[in-house]
């Protein structure tokens, strides 16, 4: 099951579960759609996985599988492609 994480690692934005701003890569690294975009054109700065759009789990499951509280903020990794 994937770790809905709660924030970008970027810029620390919220990204509730229902959000369809947030993308991940396949190790769940979490990322707003503007850092992803604009920052990191597209590749996680962590393992240069590509970023995705992040599944939204219904809220009906969110009850007994909730997203994860744990935030995980990295800005240094995420410095303007130059």
């Amino acid at each position: 099951m994937l770790q809905l994480r709660p924030n970008c690692e970027c810029c620390d934005r919220d990204l509730p579960a229902e959000s369809s701003d947030a993308l991940i890569c396949s190790f769940e690294c979490t990322f707003c759609r503007d850092c992803a975009t604009d920052k990191l054109q597209g590749i996680c700065p962590n393992c240069s996985g590509e970023l995705l759009a992040r599944p939204r789990r219904p809220a009906a499951k969110l009850v007994k599988n909730p997203a994860s509280s744990e935030r995980i903020h990295k800005p240094e990794g995420c410095r303007q492609a130059g």
